[in-house]
This record gives C-alpha cells, sequence and structure tokens, in this order.
C-alpha cells in the first residue's frame, strides 16, 4: 500500500508500481535503511522526487525538486549518466559539501540513473549506514546498477506504451512494513505504562505505533488519537522546524538525540525533554517535563509579532543557511557569510567568530566591535570564566536582553556599549568543540523560544561548515604538497617536437585535484604523451593520481603498446582502489615521422590545428574509464602530424561548466586554439588555461607541436591521409 503525500502528477499507477518495486527491492539489495526515484521533470529542467521509502517524507521537503545543474549527487549523477557513490561523510564531504552541510549525519548514499538508450529517466537513490574509509563494494555497486537498469528498462517499455514517465506532483511515499510483535510483549507494556514519561514508539515512516499511558497526560492527546498516525500530525508542537534538523539526525544516523520543546505557543506552554532513541526498524520517544532552559531570562524587551526577528525565525531554518554556506570553503569564507546572511536578518550589528585551538579561544573573525576592543579576549584559556568560554565548555548558548543582564551574570567583565543585547553561541560539530560564536545587537530585545532554538541550529551548522573548512585548509595544504612532488617539474627536451604542460587547480572547494599530464621517453625514439583526470580532489585523488601516473611510466619505459599500457593501468586501478575511476587519453608519438597512436578511455578527445591554423575535434575510438572492467579493451587509433601542427590533450575542467553542455565548451576551445598566433607553444598554453582562470574544477593541459623532420598531415583513421 502506498500513500500519497499530495498528488502524482502526471505518471500512472503502472509508473508509481514500477517504481516501488525499484526503491524496495535496491534498498534491500545493498544494506540500505531507506531509498528512492527521483524522475525528470515535463520540462527536464528538474528532478523531482517520485518515490521514497524507509524515512518520514515531510522531513526531506527541501530536497523533494532538485535543479538538474545543482551541485548534488543527484543532479551529477543524472548529468553525468554515472553512478555517484558516497560511502561516508568525509568523501561525501570533499566531493558535495552541499549536502553535508545540509545534511550534518553519519550515511552512505548511492546514486544511480536510470538510462535506456539515449533514454534518460531519472534517478534511484539508496540511503545506508555509512562505512567510513571503506569505499563501496563491487557487488553492492552491481546490484544497485543492475536494479536501476531493470527499471529503466520498465520505465522505457512503459513510455513506448504511451505511459507519461515524468513527474510534475509531491512523492509517494511507501511505508514500511510493521516491525513483529515480540515476545513478551505484555510484560513489557506493563512496565512502560508505570513510568511516568511519556513512551511512543515509529517506525521508519514515522507513524505512532505504541503508546504508554503517561503519553495522553504530557502530550494532552487521547491515546486512541496517537496510534497509525504521523507524530507531527498528532502533536503539532513537535513539528514546529526548528525540530525538524533532530528528528533528521536521528532517522539518518545510530545516535540518540535529545533536546527541549516547548507544548504549545499560543500562549506558550510548559517546556518538555525530548529523548529521541533510533534502532533498524523504527525510533523511540521519550517525553518528560523539564524545567525552563537556564539560560533563557524574562523579556527585557518585546519583540513584538512581525519583526524582522520573528521573521527570521520562519525564513532562516538550517536548510536556509545551508544553501548560503554551500560555497563557503575557508573560515574566513563562513564567517563572511553569517556576517552578511545570519546579522542583517535578526537584526544584529557585532559578530565575533573565536576557534578552539589547544585549549585556547582565538579570535578568527570580527565586525561592528570597537577597533581592538577584543584584543584582550584573544588566547583565552578555557577555565577563564567569560561567557564566550562557557557556552562553548557547558555546550548551551547563553542569551542577554541588556548589556545590564550580561554585567550582573559576570561582574567586572569589560562591555564595549552600555545598551544592547547579547547572544553566546556554542560551535560544536559532531560532538566535538569548534569555538564560540558572539551575536550583538544594539538595543535591548527579546529572545523567543522560536529565535533560541533557530539561533542554536545555526550555530551548529555554522559550527559543521567551519569544522570543513579547517579540514579542508589543512587536507588542502598536504594535497598540494602530494601534487606538487607528483607532477613533472620538466618535460622531456627532444629534437623535433616540443612539449608544454601546464596545471591549474580549481577555484571552488577543495582545489587541488586528480588530474594529471606526463612525457616519457619510451627508449625507442618515441615519445608518449598522457593525460589523465581521477575522480575526485583532496589527498586521495592526488595520491590515486600518482599511482597512476607511475604505473603508466612503468608499463611505457617496458615498451608496452599503447592498448597495453591502459589495460594494465585500467586494472592496476582496480587492484589499488576499488570504486575509483580515471580517464586517460595515452599518445605514442614518434618526433622523427610524425607518425603516432592514440588511446582513449573516457577521456575528452583531443584537439588538432594543422599548420594552416585549421582545429578540429579528433574522432579517436576509446574504451570505459579506467577502474569500471577488469576486462575492457582500449582500441587504437593511427595518426600522423605535419611540422607545425599542436595536438592539444586536456582535462573536462578545461570545457565544462555546471549547466552548460560539455560539447559548447569544445566548442570554445577549439576556437580559442585555432585564433591563436604562430606564438611559442608556451604562450599557447598559457593563453589557453588564462581563458579558464575561474573555473570550479581543477585543469590539465598538454600541448605537443612537431618543430620538423615530418611529411604528412595528421589523420584521425586507419592511417590514411586527409584531404
Amino acid at each position: 500500500m502506498m500513500a500519497r503525500a499530495d498528488s502524482v502528477g502526471a505518471a500512472t499507477d503502472a509508473v508509481v508500481q514500477a517504481l516501488a518495486r525499484a526503491a524496495v527491492s535496491a534498498v534491500e539489495a545493498v544494506g540500505g535503511y531507506a531509498g528512492g526515484v527521483y524522475l525528470r521533470s515535463r520540462s527536464g529542467e528538474l528532478l523531482q522526487l517520485a518515490l521514497f521509502t524507509g524515512l518520514p517524507l515531510p522531513l526531506f521537503r527541501p530536497w523533494w525538486r532538485m535543479q538538474v545543474n545543482r551541485p548534488f549527487p543527484v543532479a551529477e549523477a543524472y548529468r553525468s549518466r554515472q553512478a555517484v557513490h558516497l560511502a561516508d561523510a568525509a568523501s561525501a564531504m570533499s566531493r558535495f559539501p552541499q549536502l553535508v552541510a545540509g545534511l550534518p549525519f553519519p550515511f552512505a548514499s548511492l546514486y544511480e540513473p536510470l538510462i535506456a538508450g539515449a533514454e534518460r529517466f531519472g534517478v534511484l537513490l539508496v540511503l545506508r549506514p555509512a562505512t567510513p574509509g571503506v569505499p563501496v563494494g563491487a557487488r553492492d555497486r552491481r546490484r544497485l546498477r543492475e536494479a536501476a537498469e531493470g527499471l529503466a528498462r520498465e520505465l522505457a517499455a512503459l513510455s513506448a506504451a504511451g505511459e507519461p514517465v515524468v513527474w510534475e506532483g509531491d512523492p509517494v511515499t511507501v511505508p514500511a512494513p510493521p516491525p513483529e510483535a515480540e515476545a513478551g510483549a505484555g510484560g513489557a507494556r506493563r512496565a512502560v505504562d508505570r513510568l511516568t514519561q511519556a513512551v511512543l514508539s515509529l517506525d521508519r515512516q514515522g507513524r505512532i505505533g505504541f503508546v504508554n499511558i503517561a503519553a495522553e497526560h504530557l502530550l494532552g492527546v487521547g491515546v486512541g488519537q496517537l496510534h497509525g498516525r504521523l507524530l507531527w500530525e498528532a502533536v503539532p508542537w513537535l513539528g514546529h522546524p526548528s525540530h525538524d534538523d533532530h528528528f533528521r539526525a536521528v532517522f539518518m544516523s545510530s545516535e540518540p538525540v535529545h533536546f527541549s520543546a516547548r507544548r504549545g505557543r499560543h500562549p506558550p506552554g510548559e517546556w518538555l525533554s525530548v529523548g529521541l532513541y533510533p534502532a533498524p526498524d523504527g525510533v523511540t520517544v521519550t517525553i518528560g517535563t523539564a524545567d525552563p532552559p537556564a539560560y533563557t531570562p524574562t523579556s527585557a524587551a518585546d519583540p513584538g509579532a512581525g519583526s524582522p526577528a520573528d521573521q527570521a525565525s520562519a525564513l532562516y531554518r538550517p536548510v536556509a543557511l545551508a544553501i548560503a554556506l554551500t560555497e563557503a570553503v575557508t573560515a574566513r569564507q563562513v564567517s563572511a557569510v553569517v556576517t552578511e546572511e545570519l546579522l542583517p536578518a535578526f537584526g544584529g550589528r557585532q559578530l565575533a567568530i573565536y576557534l578552539l585551538d589547544e585549549r585556547h579561544l582565538h579570535l578568527a573573525w570580527e565586525t561592528g566591535f570597537p577597533q581592538g576592543f577584543l584584543n584582550r579576549f584573544d588566547g583565552v584559556a578555557l577555565d577563564v570564566r567569560l561567557p564566550g568560554v562557557e557556552t562553548l565548555t557547558t555546550g548551551r548558548p547563553l542569551f542577554f536582553e541588556s548589556m545590564q543582564r550580561l554585567a550582573a551574570a559576570y561582574p567586572g567583565i569589560p562591555l564595549d556599549a552600555d545598551v544592547g543585547a547579547r547572544a553566546f553561541l556554542p560551535l560544536i560539530a559532531s560532538g566535538r568543540p569548534v569555538g564560540s560564536c558572539i551575536l550583538g545587537f544594539d538595543s535591548p530585545r527579546g529572545f523567543s523560544p522560536e529565535e533560541r532554538t533557530v539561533l542554536t541550529a545555526l550555530a551548529g551548522l555554522i559550527a559543521q561548515a567551519l569544522a570543513r573548512a579547517r579540514r579542508y585548509d589543512s587536507e588542502a595544504a598536504l594535497a598540494h604538497g602530494l601534487q606538487a612532488a607528483l607532477l613533472p617539474h620538466r618535460l622531456p627536451v627532444r629534437q623535433h617536437v616540443d612539449t608544454v604542460g601546464r596545471y591549474l587547480p580549481g577555484s571552488a572547494g577543495m582545489d587541488v585535484g586528480g588530474d594529471w599530464y606526463d612525457v616519457v621517453e619510451t627508449g625507442s625514439g618515441r615519445l608518449a604523451l598522457v593525460i589523465g583526470d581521477v575522480q575526485g580532489h583532496g589527498v586521495a585523488a592526488a595520491a590515486t593520481m600518482g599511482q597512476l601516473r607511475s604505473a603508466v611510466r612503468a608499463f611505457a619505459l617496458a615498451g608496452s603498446t599503447p592498448e597495453q599500457v591502459v589495460r594494465g593501468t585500467n586494472r592496476l586501478l582496480i587492484d589499488l582502489d576499488p570504486g575509483q575511476f580515471a580517464s586517460c587519453c595515452y599518445v605514442v608519438l614518434d618526433p622523427a615521422s610524425g607518425s603516432a597512436q592514440a588511446v582513449r578511455a573516457g577521456h575528452p578527445q583531443p584537439l588538432l590545428r594543422r599548420p594552416d591554423g585549421r582545429t578540429e575535434v579528433l574522432d579517436l575510438a576509446g574504451g570505459v574509464v579506467l577502474g569500471v572492467d577488469p576486462e575492457a579493451t582500449y582500441p587504437v587509433t593511427e595518426l600522423r602530424l605535419a611540422p607545425g601542427a599542436v595536438l592539444a590533450l586536456y582535462t573536462d575542467g578545461l570545457v565544462e561548466l555546471p549547466g552548460v553542455d560539455i560539447d559548447e565548451g569544445v566548442e570554445r576551445l577549439r576556437l580559442a586554439l585555432a585564433s591563436q598566433p604562430p606564438v611559442p607553444l608556451t604562450e599557447t598554453a598559457d593563453r589557453l588555461i588564462g581563458n579558464a582562470a575561474d573555473r570550479p574544477d581543477d585543469i590539465a593541459l598538454l600541448l605537443a607541436s612537431l618543430t620538423g623532420g615530418c611529411e604528412r598531415a595528421v589523420t584521425a583513421g586507419q592511417g590514411t591521409d586527409t584531404p
């Protein structure tokens, strides 16, 4: 039985049934706990979540619709037609920080495009527990691919029969089967009914199963009105947006979650403590009475209904700030986002961010405070009694509605103003202290319970972004060092041929990737030109790049043929790093005659500029990317270069931009190469790279040009001359 969130849109029941069978079987096949299917919209510009199973659908509303050009894994799988496997948060963080910023929980996600021939229908996805440091195994990749291929064939058949395979409405949810009753359930029920706490059991969809007697009193809802209903419908105050991240966390990870909530809001009710305890078949919820948080003073100023601060509470949920933080990579960029996005929304004027290092807090960012005022607090130890320290050591936010309240709580503390309000927020990511954040306001103001909850949640998101930025900084330094050591420091100088290589790191995210180039003297008078692109960025990609470059050099120096070089490198990559992929183009050139042999493994086609300036995209036969099929074969194309011709090998970062067809980028590069005047090859390389200085991905470029000793023009074919 399937429940519909709203409407199914254009798709028919036959399509929905096919999606349901595929999603459930895929989740079971790879050990997942949730899964679903995205289908393209009628316009083709959106991917829409069509069906979901295993988790409460309302918690994931921000991800129901996805632009196909967004930097998210589901869009990447659809655009690239290749699977995306993220085994843990680290792999997701290096490739898709936007995903981790919005869902900062330990989980793995697998995405398989739904392709039948030239038709793209959407993406099949599975969520499962994270396996830190362990990539997705070949068996699970195969099972998911088989499930996707089967669904794609079924959708293609339905489309051919006239069924619309697009999605325009809200997603359908497939409820998880109810858990089997356990032996001794009667005795367990009586034991739980003796508790004064409310105890509820939820299935994986968030529907209430078991309810004890105390729940009726604490929740103010009859037990009969709770059974079988979604928790957030039966207990509306638990459905407030400020609690969404808590529920997302417990459904997507194995760690318990605890938070405070207020029963009812108009008028505000008593404070309750809420505990969430996850298990594979559902979540246990406990609710008990609690004292008001110690950091909740009586309002000194009425924020007033409809004030900018109240509006911000509705607008600036954690997911919304995650969108603003997606492009922030360094700690300075994160701080700038908070300054530009968060302060104006809440009417703040001052901001300070301190980062923890060696049990001392160091000032990393400030704005709005008198010049030099905060210097006295820079480097303060964690045993000093200051609000910025205590908010971190206790993990509790501190709100002071006036400067007088702050002075009374911390006698003798230096103040930068006589009038105003302050909020001190702990920056804690995954249970680890990162630092503290101070928000300042020019006038006394109250902080409503909603604002306190939202600001606390936002502090957690900021902490995640700062922790990620610090990891990026350290990883970038290591990756830069690796790459500087692994890329060639100089290329061989040979008679009759010039070669020039360039590498440019990306301008967004982890700016060190796995692109590489090399020129190898094979010992037989020939030169091997190679360029490649390892999937991903950071230390892992740079290390894999170094291994592949060494392997290619070893095979080339051993006298292997071009096809043997690429086949051997493919098998080596599969043995070294299952789940890692790389593209490659390998050309062996005889400078004396101009003859060449080329092999391509999933890499962009090279360009050739003829001596008369005509420039074309070569049509080299190719095989699949390295790292996929140990039995893959790679055909060889015979070429011949004329003196003055320029052969250009490059990685996709030079021609690819988000939301733009790669063919357009290749055409722009072809025109740029064709328009180059007869200048030294080094200037040509600099001009081609200079046109792409702001590309988000890293770039490698290798140019080769014959300077004499050759007779015939290049031919892309069986060695025949081009007319």
